[in-house]
């Protein structure tokens, strides 16, 4: 039986990350289920607080613009999480399966050891084919990749801007500079950039209770992490509408699996700069999820959005963090998983293992759409310009307890003695999570969301739409 302790601590970090009051931690109740999320590492207590935290977050936001005296209470299911942080698996679209990863997307053998590349992207695999100077063909590679040294596949790739890292044991992160530069960070930071006034959000009414009503999201993100979050506003009454390039269409079936409540456009941010900045002229949160600066020539930093939309809230997430060697990295849950020791921790250096879900991508999700609803709270309250910046790499550094020092011991206490969890019957299929609706797309099957508390939604208001369907104007 998994410890329920875990659960309060790994809360209670996660509240106190986003900026939480611990005495609302006393209105979540979890509901523990074994074999959920199975793994060496304490996954299940990881992805189970930051949905956690999430569904409180959201809560307290419903609260306060209901004008309600108490935060309603929060519920978390195991089994809608492990359901949730598999949901691009569960996903079918007219009966049909997605396929997650490409055939150059897995572990290699090297020469000393191994490396994780990553050519789900058309553009990825060009890339890494060109820096290993071979075809595109599984045993080609193979055989490359068997006569070269990890860290030097590592450096050529990247230098090519395709995606590989070497397998690196806990330890071995630990030393490297980009290790110790994640682990100095925070597990959410968190920024008011200037003195704006308070802002004022209308009531919300009726039932199910929307935090996130009437709020204008502009979503500017890739798999997974950040759809995941903006997924979750969505459900929870925002105007979400992602925009990508014209020329980088996303994965349908990824794309299906997180567009769930949201609206799709294709616009090319410097052809299209007066759409951009219309926009941003009313919008109230920017997600971006692209590596650190790749943005800021559009004017997208968190600094350039304050002056020309002081009230924004504005999210940044990244896979390896914005500081360090590797800050203007690109990088997806399963190169963080190997980089960072959770692999090998896993498996073994002898033979790699993985999370039993892409479980950075999704917790780190549900963590950033904590961070932007408590941002919303705490601006309602004392206003300015919000900025909230996570990575993959820092929530690994949580998962793996890098930073001991992480949680605040009497945060942690106060969670034990208030956070309840109760034991259910066993994890073993995720049909109770599950539904079924029809799309422009098919009749799809999903996962529901797991953040749920009193009065909140059940689901989300509309399905997904095809890829760049709609126009790039607010409704």
């Amino acid at each position: 039986m998994t410890d329920p302790s875990f659960f309060p601590s790994f809360l209670s970090s996660a509240w106190s990350a986003v900026g939480g009051d611990t005495a609302l931690l006393e209105r979540v109740t979890a509901v523990e289920r074994e074999g959920a999320l199975p793994a060496r590492l304490p996954v299940r207590e990881l992805a189970r607080a930051c949905v956690g935290a999430c569904a409180l977050a959201a809560a307290e936001l419903g609260a306060l613009r209901a004008r309600r005296a108490e935060v309603p209470a929060v519920r978390v299911d195991d089994g809608a999480v492990a359901t949730a942080f598999h949901s691009e698996r569960h996903l079918l679209v007219d009966g049909r399966a997605p396929v997650s990863f490409a055939p150059l997307s897995r572990f290699w053998r090297t020469a000393d050891g191994w490396v994780r590349t990553h050519a789900n992207y058309p553009h990825h695999r060009e890339r890494l084919l060109t820096a290993l100077g071979v075809p595109d063909d599984v045993d080609r590679v193979a055989s490359v990749l068997a006569e070269r040294s990890a860290p030097e596949v590592e450096e050529t790739v990247y230098a090519a801007g395709g995606l590989a890292v070497a397998l690196r044991t806990p330890e071995e992160w630990a030393a490297h500079e980009q290790g110790v530069a994640v682990a100095a960070r925070p597990l959410v930071e968190r920024e008011r950039l200037d003195e704006t006034h308070a802002r004022v959000l209308p009531p919300v009414t009726g039932t199910p209770l929307l935090p996130a009503a009437g709020l204008r999201v502009v979503d500017l993100t890739r798999v997974l992490a950040g759809p995941v979050a903006t997924r979750t506003l969505a459900l929870l009454g925002a105007d979400v509408l992602r925009l990508d390039p014209p020329d980088r269409p996303e994965q349908a079936d990824l794309h299906a699996d997180t567009g769930f409540g949201k609206r799709s456009a294709a616009l090319d941010l410097a052809a299209d700069r007066a759409a951009l900045e219309e926009l941003l002229a009313s919008a109230d949160v920017v997600v971006t999820g692209y590596r650190p600066g790749a943005l800021d020539r559009f004017g997208l930093s968190p600094e350039a959005l304050a002056e020309r939309r002081p009230g924004l809230v504005v999210a940044q997430l990244s896979a390896w963090g914005a500081h360090g060697p590797w800050g203007g990295r690109r990088g997806f849950d399963s190169l963080v998983q190997a980089a960072t020791g959770i692999a090998a921790a896993e498996g073994s250096p002898r033979r790699p293992g993985a999370l039993p879900a892409q479980a950075l991508d999704h917790g780190t999700g549900y963590l950033l759409a904590a961070a932007v609803l408590r941002a919303l709270t705490d601006q309602t309250r004392r206003g300015g310009t919000r900025a909230v910046r996570l990575s993959l790499a820092r929530t690994a550094a949580r998962l793996m307890d890098t930073d001991p020092g992480d949680t605040n011991p009497r945060d942690t206490d106060t969670a034990k003695a208030s956070a309840r969890v109760t034991a259910d019957s066993p994890f073993d299929r995720p049909g109770p999570w599950l539904a079924e609706t029809d799309s422009r797309i098919g009749p799809l099957r999903y996962a529901r969301s797991p953040v749920t508390f009193a009065d909140g939604p059940a689901d989300w208001s509309r399905p997904p739409v095809p890829w760049g369907s709609d126009t790039a104007q607010w409704t």
